[in-house]
């Protein structure tokens, strides 16, 4: 637990940090565990010094009476770990779906942070198609507002795509010159495959409609408790056929929901759908 350290630029107390997971997890599900305490103090450091508050004790009656905050809240707490290509096993597994199952499909990145998974998502797509044209369908998602602004915009270092193919960097990214520089972008026409949108997966409703074929959501469930997990995975397994495919994060297990999800390969899933 935080204690109240006077050589911090903001007092932050131990009951500042219960009051802070609590608001956190109501607001979004998120579970802080105990040791998070000096990711919350310099997170929120950030939000005081723009707003001009002293400390942590105060910046919580600001948010709470000014509706407008939360977003900012949310935004500064939620973790944003992504790469092009994470978890690499999974995009063959995808290409290999789209293949055997022709026709119009919908694929859900559920927390696209940054873009880098929903592009690598449409980069598969693209690639399995030989255009940018196809009949599949990407929408990606997340609850942070500031990184899906800069998911639509798609500009990245030149370090993002260090491990992509030199065929792929010619095909799917623009590189910055001049006061650019070092910089990448994805090309216009990969940016138009995905639909960027801000969702909560913790509310009853979602502006997701069924059918969605394939769900990507990984190292996302790691976040929430299991009776939350539950209640997320299934309101996602009401959206797929029974034939969808669901990707899982490399840390995420779901011995706990063995009614909604049915193990295929490493981190694969089938939505179980009706009785066995």
């Amino acid at each position: 637990m935080p204690q109240l350290d006077v050589g911090r630029e903001f007092l932050f107390s131990p009951l500042d940090f219960d009051n802070v997971r609590r608001i956190l997890y109501n607001m979004t599900g998120i579970q802080l565990a105990n040791s998070k305490d000096s990711m919350v103090y310099s997170r929120l450091a950030r939000r005081l010094r723009v707003l001009k508050i002293g400390s942590v004790t105060e910046y919580l009656k600001y948010l709470e009476a000014n509706r407008p905050e939360e977003q900012s809240f949310i935004n500064a707490l939620t973790t944003n770990l992504t790469s092009f290509f994470r978890e690499k096993h999974h995009f063959p597994e995808l290409r290999d779906y789209l293949k055997k199952h022709p026709g119009k499909k919908r694929i859900w990145c559920a927390a696209s942070s940054t873009g880098e998974e929903p592009y690598s998502i449409a980069i598969t797509v693209a690639e399995t198609f030989g255009s940018f044209t196809t009949p599949v369908e990407i929408i990606a998602s997340d609850i942070d507002s500031a990184v899906l602004d800069k998911a639509r915009a798609g500009i990245y270092s030149q370090s993002n795509v260090n491990d992509l193919s030199q065929e792929q960097l010619k095909e799917f990214f623009h590189r910055g010159v001049g006061s650019n520089q070092g910089k990448i972008r994805v090309v216009p026409e990969l940016r138009k495959m995905v639909d960027f949108r801000q969702n909560n997966l913790t509310h009853s409703k979602w502006d997701i409609k069924p059918p969605i074929d394939i769900i990507f959501c990984r190292n996302v469930m790691i976040y929430f408790d299991k009776n939350t997990q539950v209640k997320i995975l299934s309101q996602m397994v009401e959206l797929m056929p029974a034939d969808g495919l669901y990707f899982a994060g490399h840390s995420e297990s779901f011995s706990n929901a063995g009614h909604l999800l049915a193990p295929l390969g490493k981190t694969l899933y089938r939505p179980v759908k009706g009785k066995p």
